[in-house]
């Protein structure tokens, strides 16, 4: 049964609405926004005090609940789906870490069969970071896994994963990473830089064969000075690439934060969690990948090196975050959240925003941008 959602404030595509009605249709589609003056005959969904945005889009993402995509185990895959929905996100990239080539593969195999079957936030691809990176950078990454960019590895695993292979990471300064860069595109793949000490000229050289994202921005890459811009120089320098950046306040502090987003402007920040398996998890000893880690304070770090590893981080506490530092408005950090990512990633054909036909994936958001329901198909499926 169609209904009408009655609510204080709309996130829409283009512009944010206050007040009003905005329908949900049969089939679990968004319809028509009314204005608050217009109100429309049938079902009255009451949200009083309550904004309407679109579900988030995590597109890095490595683990919840204990589970991580690298078990090889759709049950795992399939909990993270139901346990996202806590976090505001609809829609997500199941995010591998640098492993095997048969271990990549098997990833790509599980997920491109049973990805439609996801319960909980949709899969709409699979994120590869690595294994095409070097080592200097290489952070929670495995090194022994590291290679050159090989098209013929990416065209098997993308074979394997049924066309689900949305995106891949890669170092620039690898040899032959502009020619891999510009096949994959040419494919289809968004192609993302990261876990790279690449120079500026080099990182321009993949963006020029295609690349379009940085991988969380400003970590895992080289830094930059004014004398050796880097690759953190060409992700803050570059116009119109989307820069991934992770909102926990340990990854990337808050005055970097607010010069990343001076310097691009929120329309090209894509939030991301980075988050690995023990998001949603009490602190303790956990891993990643192969590696042992332990969580204590917010934050995920190898024991060996005390790096950062990964983060446990959920989306909704991103975007709040980001919000309550006063870097942006909730309109533009609900954009960050939902539209970027997704145009980011080449899924806003599928996800992101709210308009008229698009499937009705929203959240309920309270004023001080904690996340009180998701809804998919315009079915509740979380209330706080």
């Amino acid at each position: 049964m169609s209904y009408y959602i009655h609510a204080d404030k709309f996130f829409l595509k283009n512009i944010t609405e206050i007040g009003g009605y905005l329908e949900v249709t049969d089939d679990g589609k968004f319809g028509v926004y009314y204005h608050e003056d217009n109100k429309p005959a049938g079902k009255i969904v009451e949200q009083p005090g309550k904004w309407i945005a679109p579900g988030y889009v995590d597109t890095h993402i490595h683990g919840l609940l204990g589970h991580d995509v690298m078990d090889l185990d759709w049950e795992g895959i399939e909990a993270m789906s139901e346990g996202l929905l806590k976090a505001g996100v609809t829609s997500w990239l199941p995010t591998t870490l640098t492993a095997s080539f048969d271990d990549l593969n098997e990833v790509c195999k599980i997920i491109g069969a049973h990805y439609t079957e996801a319960k909980g936030a949709k899969i709409r691809g699979i994120h590869f970071e690595g294994p095409f990176y070097t080592e200097k950078h290489k952070g929670a990454q495995n090194p022994k896994y590291f290679s050159n960019p090989d098209i013929v590895k990416y065209e098997k695993w993308q074979e394997s994963a049924h066309g689900m292979l949305k995106k891949i990471s890669i170092a620039a300064e690898r040899e032959g990473a502009a020619e891999f860069t510009r096949k994959a595109v040419a494919d289809g793949a968004v192609v993302a830089l990261g876990h790279s000490d690449a120079t500026y000229e080099q990182a321009r050289a993949c963006i020029e064969a295609g690349a379009s994202m940085f991988t969380h921005t400003f970590n895992g890459m080289s830094p930059m000075s004014h004398h050796a811009p880097g690759m953190a120089g060409a992700a803050m320098a570059t116009r119109l690439m989307d820069d991934e950046l992770i909102t926990d306040g340990h990854h990337v502090q808050e005055p970097v934060v607010r010069a990343l987003v001076n310097a691009k402007g929120p329309e090209h920040i894509a939030l991301i969690t980075d988050c690995m398996k023990a998001g949603m998890m009490p602190d303790g000893d956990y891993t990643l990948g192969e590696f042992p880690v332990y969580v204590k304070d917010g934050m995920a770090r190898l024991k060996d090196g005390d790096n950062l590893a990964g983060s446990i981080l959920q989306m909704k506490d991103g975007v709040k975050n980001i919000v309550d530092w006063n870097v942006v408005t909730p309109e533009d950090a609900v954009m960050m959240a939902s539209y970027v990512p997704a145009k980011s990633a080449k899924i806003d054909d599928v996800c992101g925003y709210i308009a008229p036909d698009k499937d009705a994936d929203f959240i309920v958001l309270n004023p001080d941008m904690t996340v009180a329901a998701t809804y998919i198909d315009g079915d509740k499926k979380y209330e706080a």
